[in-house]
Protein backbone atom coordinates (compact mmCIF):
# COMPACT_ATOMS: atom_id res chain seq x y z
CA UNK A 1 0.00 0.00 0.00
CA UNK A 2 1.59 3.50 -1.03
CA UNK A 3 2.11 6.23 1.48
CA UNK A 4 -1.05 8.30 0.25
CA UNK A 5 -3.64 5.17 0.47
CA UNK A 6 -2.53 4.46 4.10
CA UNK A 7 -4.88 5.91 7.03
CA UNK A 8 -3.82 8.92 9.23
CA UNK A 9 -2.55 6.64 12.13
CA UNK A 10 -1.07 3.97 9.61
CA UNK A 11 1.54 6.62 7.89
CA UNK A 12 2.53 7.81 11.69
CA UNK A 13 3.33 4.27 12.67
CA UNK A 14 5.40 3.79 9.33
CA UNK A 15 7.02 6.92 10.03
CA UNK A 16 8.32 5.81 13.12
CA UNK A 17 9.40 2.41 11.93
CA UNK A 18 11.40 4.54 9.09
CA UNK A 19 12.99 7.07 10.85
CA UNK A 20 14.94 7.39 14.56
CA UNK A 21 11.29 9.58 16.37
CA UNK A 22 10.18 7.96 19.56
CA UNK A 23 6.27 7.91 20.12
CA UNK A 24 5.96 11.41 21.89
CA UNK A 25 7.70 13.13 18.99
CA UNK A 26 5.06 11.87 16.24
CA UNK A 27 2.31 12.78 18.77
CA UNK A 28 4.25 16.30 18.69
CA UNK A 29 3.61 16.21 15.15
CA UNK A 30 0.35 15.14 14.77
CA UNK A 31 -0.44 17.61 17.08
CA UNK A 32 -2.19 15.49 19.78
CA UNK A 33 0.77 16.69 22.36
CA UNK A 34 1.60 20.01 20.14
CA UNK A 35 1.83 23.74 21.21
CA UNK A 36 0.24 24.16 24.92
CA UNK A 37 -1.57 27.30 25.41
CA UNK A 38 0.56 27.90 28.08
CA UNK A 39 3.59 27.99 25.53
CA UNK A 40 1.69 29.65 23.17
CA UNK A 41 1.21 32.96 25.50
CA UNK A 42 4.85 32.92 26.09
CA UNK A 43 5.66 32.99 22.35
CA UNK A 44 2.86 36.05 21.22
CA UNK A 45 1.65 39.11 22.93
CA UNK A 46 -2.05 39.15 23.94
CA UNK A 47 -2.07 35.70 22.48
CA UNK A 48 -6.06 33.99 23.16
CA UNK A 49 -5.67 30.47 21.53
CA UNK A 50 -4.18 28.03 18.64
CA UNK A 51 -4.63 27.94 15.60
CA UNK A 52 -4.19 24.70 13.64
CA UNK A 53 -2.83 23.42 9.66
CA UNK A 54 -2.39 20.33 8.40
CA UNK A 55 1.19 18.97 8.89
CA UNK A 56 1.73 16.32 5.61
CA UNK A 57 5.07 14.52 4.72
CA UNK A 58 6.63 14.78 1.19
CA UNK A 59 8.09 11.21 0.35
CA UNK A 60 10.74 10.33 -1.96
CA UNK A 61 13.22 12.60 -1.15
CA UNK A 62 17.01 10.98 -1.59
CA UNK A 63 19.48 14.42 -0.75
CA UNK A 64 23.56 13.48 -0.80
CA UNK A 65 22.65 9.75 -1.11
CA UNK A 66 20.47 10.15 1.80
CA UNK A 67 16.62 9.08 1.97
CA UNK A 68 14.70 12.31 4.19
CA UNK A 69 11.29 12.70 5.29
CA UNK A 70 9.76 16.27 4.71
CA UNK A 71 7.40 17.58 6.95
CA UNK A 72 5.09 20.07 5.14
CA UNK A 73 3.13 22.51 6.81
CA UNK A 74 0.55 24.36 4.30
CA UNK A 75 -3.22 24.99 3.89
CA UNK A 76 -2.87 24.45 -0.21
CA UNK A 77 -3.75 20.99 -1.90
CA UNK A 78 -1.35 19.42 -3.92
CA UNK A 79 1.55 20.82 -2.25
CA UNK A 80 2.66 17.46 -0.44
CA UNK A 81 1.55 15.68 -3.59
CA UNK A 82 3.70 17.85 -6.08
CA UNK A 83 7.02 17.64 -3.58
CA UNK A 84 6.89 13.83 -3.76
CA UNK A 85 5.86 13.59 -7.57
CA UNK A 86 8.95 16.11 -7.92
CA UNK A 87 11.34 14.23 -5.89
CA UNK A 88 10.08 10.82 -7.41
CA UNK A 89 11.11 11.83 -11.03
CA UNK A 90 14.77 13.24 -9.37
CA UNK A 91 15.48 10.27 -7.81
CA UNK A 92 15.47 7.98 -11.25
CA UNK A 93 18.84 10.14 -11.29
CA UNK A 94 19.87 9.70 -8.05
CA UNK A 95 18.51 12.21 -6.07
CA UNK A 96 19.57 15.51 -5.27
CA UNK A 97 22.58 17.25 -4.65
CA UNK A 98 22.74 19.76 -1.72
CA UNK A 99 24.77 22.17 0.07
CA UNK A 100 24.94 25.47 1.89
CA UNK A 101 27.28 28.18 2.66
CA UNK A 102 28.84 28.71 6.19
CA UNK A 103 26.14 30.65 7.93
CA UNK A 104 27.33 33.95 8.15
CA UNK A 105 24.62 36.63 8.72
CA UNK A 106 24.84 40.67 8.30
CA UNK A 107 23.90 42.82 10.39
CA UNK A 108 23.54 46.36 9.30
CA UNK A 109 24.68 49.61 11.59
CA UNK A 110 23.26 53.05 10.11
CA UNK A 111 25.16 55.71 10.98
CA UNK A 112 24.70 59.47 10.00
CA UNK A 113 25.25 62.88 11.03
CA UNK A 114 29.12 62.90 9.06
CA UNK A 115 30.89 65.42 6.62
CA UNK A 116 33.30 62.50 5.36
CA UNK A 117 32.47 59.01 4.69
CA UNK A 118 35.71 58.25 3.13
CA UNK A 119 37.51 59.35 6.47
CA UNK A 120 35.05 57.98 8.43
CA UNK A 121 35.24 54.12 6.25
CA UNK A 122 39.15 54.35 6.79
CA UNK A 123 38.55 54.82 10.98
CA UNK A 124 36.28 52.21 10.72
CA UNK A 125 38.68 49.49 8.49
CA UNK A 126 41.62 50.49 10.79
CA UNK A 127 39.26 50.07 14.39
CA UNK A 128 37.83 46.65 12.98
CA UNK A 129 39.72 44.42 15.54
CA UNK A 130 38.40 46.59 18.15
CA UNK A 131 35.15 45.96 17.24
CA UNK A 132 35.15 42.46 16.20
CA UNK A 133 36.24 41.70 20.07
CA UNK A 134 33.85 43.84 21.23
CA UNK A 135 30.69 42.42 19.26
CA UNK A 136 32.67 38.96 20.31
CA UNK A 137 32.50 40.05 23.89
CA UNK A 138 28.33 39.98 23.44
CA UNK A 139 28.01 36.08 22.59
CA UNK A 140 30.55 33.85 24.50
CA UNK A 141 28.18 30.37 23.66
CA UNK A 142 28.63 30.79 20.28
CA UNK A 143 32.55 31.61 20.76
CA UNK A 144 32.25 28.30 22.29
CA UNK A 145 30.30 26.57 19.57
CA UNK A 146 33.14 27.70 16.92
CA UNK A 147 30.72 30.68 15.75
CA UNK A 148 31.06 34.13 16.12
CA UNK A 149 32.06 37.75 14.35
CA UNK A 150 34.18 36.99 11.59
CA UNK A 151 34.67 40.49 9.21
CA UNK A 152 33.59 44.40 9.21
CA UNK A 153 32.45 45.53 5.66
CA UNK A 154 31.69 49.23 4.91
CA UNK A 155 29.05 50.61 2.59
CA UNK A 156 28.56 54.03 2.01
CA UNK A 157 25.44 55.97 0.58
CA UNK A 158 26.18 59.16 -0.80
CA UNK A 159 22.42 60.69 -1.42
CA UNK A 160 19.35 59.84 0.70
CA UNK A 161 16.48 61.43 1.94
CA UNK A 162 17.97 61.47 5.03
CA UNK A 163 21.28 62.91 3.20
CA UNK A 164 24.47 60.89 3.42
CA UNK A 165 25.14 58.13 5.34
CA UNK A 166 27.76 55.14 6.03
CA UNK A 167 26.57 51.33 6.57
CA UNK A 168 28.84 49.18 8.31
CA UNK A 169 28.16 45.27 7.83
CA UNK A 170 28.76 43.20 10.96
CA UNK A 171 29.52 39.67 10.05
CA UNK A 172 28.71 36.90 11.85
CA UNK A 173 28.84 33.19 12.00
CA UNK A 174 26.06 32.27 13.96
CA UNK A 175 26.36 28.24 13.74
CA UNK A 176 23.03 26.30 13.82
CA UNK A 177 20.39 29.26 14.70
CA UNK A 178 18.92 31.86 12.35
CA UNK A 179 20.76 34.51 14.16
CA UNK A 180 18.91 37.37 14.35
CA UNK A 181 18.78 37.73 17.86
CA UNK A 182 22.99 37.36 18.15
CA UNK A 183 23.09 39.78 15.31
CA UNK A 184 20.63 41.84 16.80
CA UNK A 185 22.47 42.13 20.41
CA UNK A 186 26.09 42.15 18.96
CA UNK A 187 25.10 45.23 16.98
CA UNK A 188 24.05 47.30 20.25
CA UNK A 189 27.26 45.99 22.03
CA UNK A 190 29.65 47.95 18.99
CA UNK A 191 26.83 51.48 18.67
CA UNK A 192 28.75 53.20 21.26
CA UNK A 193 32.55 52.89 19.68
CA UNK A 194 31.29 52.98 16.34
CA UNK A 195 30.19 56.76 16.85
CA UNK A 196 33.37 56.99 18.97
CA UNK A 197 35.65 55.92 16.06
CA UNK A 198 33.44 57.87 13.31
CA UNK A 199 31.86 60.67 15.14
CA UNK A 200 29.05 60.17 13.36
CA UNK A 201 25.37 59.16 15.20
CA UNK A 202 24.54 55.07 14.95
CA UNK A 203 20.37 54.85 14.25
CA UNK A 204 18.95 51.64 13.06
CA UNK A 205 20.97 48.36 14.53
CA UNK A 206 19.43 45.54 12.79
CA UNK A 207 20.31 42.03 10.73
CA UNK A 208 19.46 41.96 7.17
CA UNK A 209 17.01 39.81 5.61
CA UNK A 210 19.35 39.66 2.55
CA UNK A 211 21.29 36.61 3.45
CA UNK A 212 23.84 36.47 0.18
CA UNK A 213 26.90 35.59 2.41
CA UNK A 214 23.93 32.31 3.49
CA UNK A 215 23.55 30.63 0.23
CA UNK A 216 22.07 27.09 0.15
CA UNK A 217 22.65 25.35 -3.52
CA UNK A 218 20.41 22.09 -5.14
CA UNK A 219 20.77 20.11 -8.08
CA UNK A 220 19.47 16.81 -10.02
CA UNK A 221 19.55 15.25 -13.02
CA UNK A 222 17.03 13.65 -14.76
CA UNK A 223 17.12 11.11 -17.36
CA UNK A 224 14.84 11.65 -20.56
CA UNK A 225 12.96 8.39 -20.17
CA UNK A 226 11.61 9.26 -16.47
CA UNK A 227 10.03 12.49 -17.93
CA UNK A 228 7.63 10.21 -19.81
CA UNK A 229 4.29 10.12 -19.42
CA UNK A 230 0.53 8.79 -20.87
CA UNK A 231 0.85 10.09 -24.14
CA UNK A 232 3.70 12.48 -23.73
CA UNK A 233 7.51 10.99 -24.56
CA UNK A 234 10.62 12.09 -22.46
CA UNK A 235 11.69 14.38 -25.08
CA UNK A 236 8.66 15.99 -25.30
CA UNK A 237 8.31 16.76 -21.85
CA UNK A 238 11.93 18.27 -21.68
CA UNK A 239 11.52 20.26 -24.14
CA UNK A 240 8.10 21.69 -22.68
CA UNK A 241 10.39 21.95 -19.35
CA UNK A 242 12.77 24.35 -21.34
CA UNK A 243 10.05 26.23 -22.70
CA UNK A 244 8.37 26.97 -19.51
CA UNK A 245 11.62 27.95 -17.82
CA UNK A 246 12.68 30.18 -20.91
CA UNK A 247 9.15 32.30 -20.49
CA UNK A 248 10.70 32.71 -16.61
CA UNK A 249 13.72 33.85 -17.60
CA UNK A 250 12.44 36.24 -19.64
CA UNK A 251 9.34 37.41 -18.39
CA UNK A 252 8.99 38.83 -14.69
CA UNK A 253 5.81 38.49 -14.70
CA UNK A 254 6.20 34.95 -14.96
CA UNK A 255 9.08 34.77 -12.98
CA UNK A 256 7.79 35.96 -9.70
CA UNK A 257 5.11 33.27 -10.25
CA UNK A 258 7.67 30.14 -10.99
CA UNK A 259 8.97 31.75 -7.83
CA UNK A 260 6.25 31.81 -5.58
CA UNK A 261 5.78 27.73 -6.61
CA UNK A 262 9.47 27.24 -5.41
CA UNK A 263 8.24 28.90 -2.05
CA UNK A 264 5.43 26.87 -1.46
CA UNK A 265 7.70 23.90 -0.79
CA UNK A 266 10.63 25.76 1.10
CA UNK A 267 7.67 27.96 3.35
CA UNK A 268 5.88 24.49 4.11
CA UNK A 269 9.17 22.81 5.21
CA UNK A 270 10.14 26.16 6.94
CA UNK A 271 6.75 26.12 8.84
CA UNK A 272 6.93 22.91 9.91
CA UNK A 273 10.00 23.25 11.50
CA UNK A 274 9.78 26.82 13.27
CA UNK A 275 12.07 28.95 11.23
CA UNK A 276 11.42 32.31 10.37
CA UNK A 277 9.35 31.75 6.76
CA UNK A 278 8.99 35.47 6.14
CA UNK A 279 13.22 36.27 6.32
CA UNK A 280 13.55 33.91 3.67
CA UNK A 281 11.20 35.03 1.73
CA UNK A 282 12.05 38.44 1.97
CA UNK A 283 15.50 36.97 0.92
CA UNK A 284 14.68 34.68 -1.74
CA UNK A 285 12.50 37.63 -3.72
CA UNK A 286 15.49 40.24 -3.31
CA UNK A 287 18.20 37.37 -4.51
CA UNK A 288 15.95 37.12 -7.43
CA UNK A 289 15.81 40.78 -8.41
CA UNK A 290 19.37 41.18 -7.84
CA UNK A 291 20.44 42.30 -11.30
CA UNK A 292 17.29 45.08 -11.89
CA UNK A 293 15.02 42.59 -13.30
CA UNK A 294 13.05 39.24 -10.95
CA UNK A 295 14.67 36.02 -12.16
CA UNK A 296 14.13 32.69 -11.67
CA UNK A 297 15.36 31.28 -8.44
CA UNK A 298 15.91 27.89 -10.39
CA UNK A 299 17.05 27.05 -13.48
CA UNK A 300 16.53 24.39 -16.24
CA UNK A 301 18.83 22.80 -19.07
CA UNK A 302 19.52 19.98 -21.45
CA UNK A 303 22.89 17.71 -20.86
CA UNK A 304 24.69 17.66 -24.14
CA UNK A 305 26.62 14.85 -22.75
CA UNK A 306 23.85 12.56 -21.29
CA UNK A 307 20.44 14.57 -22.49
CA UNK A 308 19.32 14.65 -19.31
CA UNK A 309 17.22 17.52 -17.84
CA UNK A 310 19.60 19.36 -15.38
CA UNK A 311 17.89 21.86 -12.73
CA UNK A 312 20.13 24.68 -10.55
CA UNK A 313 18.99 26.47 -7.97
CA UNK A 314 20.37 28.88 -5.46
CA UNK A 315 18.63 31.32 -3.27
CA UNK A 316 20.03 32.90 0.55
CA UNK A 317 18.86 30.37 3.24
CA UNK A 318 19.05 31.68 6.92
CA UNK A 319 17.33 28.91 8.91
CA UNK A 320 18.56 26.97 11.98
CA UNK A 321 17.57 23.71 13.94
CA UNK A 322 18.02 25.60 17.44
CA UNK A 323 16.90 28.01 18.96
CA UNK A 324 13.69 30.16 19.03
CA UNK A 325 10.25 28.31 18.27
CA UNK A 326 12.17 25.25 16.93
CA UNK A 327 12.85 25.21 20.62
CA UNK A 328 9.57 25.61 22.09
CA UNK A 329 7.42 23.91 19.91
CA UNK A 330 7.13 20.76 20.24
CA UNK A 331 5.97 19.91 16.54
CA UNK A 332 8.65 22.29 14.87
CA UNK A 333 11.40 20.21 17.25
CA UNK A 334 10.08 16.59 15.91
CA UNK A 335 10.24 18.06 12.73
CA UNK A 336 13.80 18.61 12.64
CA UNK A 337 14.81 15.66 14.35
CA UNK A 338 12.17 13.58 11.34
CA UNK A 339 14.64 15.40 8.98
CA UNK A 340 17.94 14.05 10.34
CA UNK A 341 19.77 17.57 9.90
CA UNK A 342 22.86 17.49 12.22
CA UNK A 343 23.73 21.72 11.03
CA UNK A 344 21.55 24.61 9.71
CA UNK A 345 23.85 23.97 6.58
CA UNK A 346 22.78 20.75 6.30
CA UNK A 347 19.04 21.81 7.07
CA UNK A 348 19.65 24.51 4.05
CA UNK A 349 20.62 22.23 1.39
CA UNK A 350 17.44 20.24 1.80
CA UNK A 351 14.77 22.93 2.01
CA UNK A 352 16.26 24.25 -1.07
CA UNK A 353 15.99 20.52 -2.47
CA UNK A 354 12.24 20.36 -1.96
CA UNK A 355 12.04 23.99 -3.64
CA UNK A 356 13.38 22.45 -6.92
CA UNK A 357 11.33 19.13 -6.33
CA UNK A 358 8.27 21.38 -6.12
CA UNK A 359 9.67 23.40 -9.38
CA UNK A 360 10.01 19.94 -10.98
CA UNK A 361 6.72 19.16 -10.41
CA UNK A 362 5.27 22.21 -11.00
CA UNK A 363 6.49 22.72 -14.78
CA UNK A 364 5.65 19.53 -15.80
CA UNK A 365 3.17 19.53 -14.97
CA UNK A 366 1.97 23.16 -16.28
CA UNK A 367 3.56 22.39 -19.56
CA UNK A 368 1.76 19.40 -20.53
CA UNK A 369 -1.49 18.67 -18.85
CA UNK A 370 -2.11 22.15 -16.86
CA UNK A 371 -1.92 22.42 -13.45
CA UNK A 372 -5.70 21.93 -13.00
CA UNK A 373 -6.21 18.59 -13.32
CA UNK A 374 -3.84 17.65 -10.74
CA UNK A 375 -4.87 20.46 -8.35
CA UNK A 376 -8.45 20.56 -8.03
CA UNK A 377 -8.73 17.07 -7.68
CA UNK A 378 -7.18 17.23 -4.55
CA UNK A 379 -9.22 20.63 -4.43
CA UNK A 380 -12.22 18.81 -5.15
CA UNK A 381 -11.48 16.69 -1.17
CA UNK A 382 -11.91 20.63 0.27
CA UNK A 383 -14.51 21.43 -1.37
CA UNK A 384 -16.10 18.08 0.16
CA UNK A 385 -15.95 18.80 3.37
CA UNK A 386 -16.69 22.65 3.47
CA UNK A 387 -19.85 21.71 2.45
CA UNK A 388 -20.55 19.37 5.44
CA UNK A 389 -19.62 15.93 3.70
CA UNK A 390 -17.18 13.92 5.80
CA UNK A 391 -15.16 10.38 5.65
CA UNK A 392 -15.94 8.30 2.62
CA UNK A 393 -19.14 10.34 2.12
CA UNK A 394 -16.41 13.38 1.44
CA UNK A 395 -14.29 11.21 -1.04
CA UNK A 396 -17.18 9.98 -2.98
CA UNK A 397 -18.51 13.08 -3.63
CA UNK A 398 -14.50 14.69 -3.91
CA UNK A 399 -14.48 11.57 -6.75
CA UNK A 400 -17.78 12.60 -8.53
CA UNK A 401 -16.84 16.30 -8.84
CA UNK A 402 -13.91 14.93 -10.66
CA UNK A 403 -15.63 12.54 -12.71
CA UNK A 404 -18.15 14.93 -14.07
CA UNK A 405 -15.06 17.78 -14.23
CA UNK A 406 -17.08 19.45 -12.18
CA UNK A 407 -15.34 20.73 -8.88
CA UNK A 408 -17.07 23.60 -7.55
CA UNK A 409 -18.21 24.58 -4.01
CA UNK A 410 -22.05 24.89 -5.27
CA UNK A 411 -22.13 21.53 -6.67
CA UNK A 412 -20.46 20.05 -3.76
CA UNK A 413 -23.33 21.37 -1.86
CA UNK A 414 -25.74 19.91 -4.39
CA UNK A 415 -24.14 16.39 -3.82
CA UNK A 416 -24.07 16.44 -0.27
CA UNK A 417 -27.48 17.46 -0.12
CA UNK A 418 -28.74 15.04 -2.31
CA UNK A 419 -26.93 12.38 -0.27
CA UNK A 420 -28.52 13.56 2.95
CA UNK A 421 -32.39 12.92 1.10
CA UNK A 422 -31.35 10.16 0.20
CA UNK A 423 -29.77 8.77 3.28
CA UNK A 424 -33.26 9.93 4.94
CA UNK A 425 -35.26 8.19 2.62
Amino acid sequence: MKFYQMSVAERRSLLQQEYNVSSEEIFALSGVSGLSEEAADRMIENNIGLYSLPMGIARNFIINGKSVAIPMVIEESSVVAAASNGARIAQTGGGFTAEADTPYMIGQLQILGLTDLEQAEEKIRSEKNTLLSLAGESCPNLLKRGGGPVDIEVRKIQESQAGPMLILHLIMDVRDVMGANLIDTALEAIASEAEKITGGTVRLRILSNLADKRLARASCSVPINALSFKDYSGNEVLKRILEAAAFAEADPYRAVTHNKGIMNGIDAVLLATGNDWRAVEAGAHSWAARDGQIRPLSHWKKDPASGNLIGNIELPMAVGIVGGATKVHPGAAAAIKLIGAQSAQEFAGIVAAVGLAQNLAALKALSTEGIQRGHMSLHAKQMAAAAGAQGALADKIAAQMVRENRISASYAAELAAREKETSHA
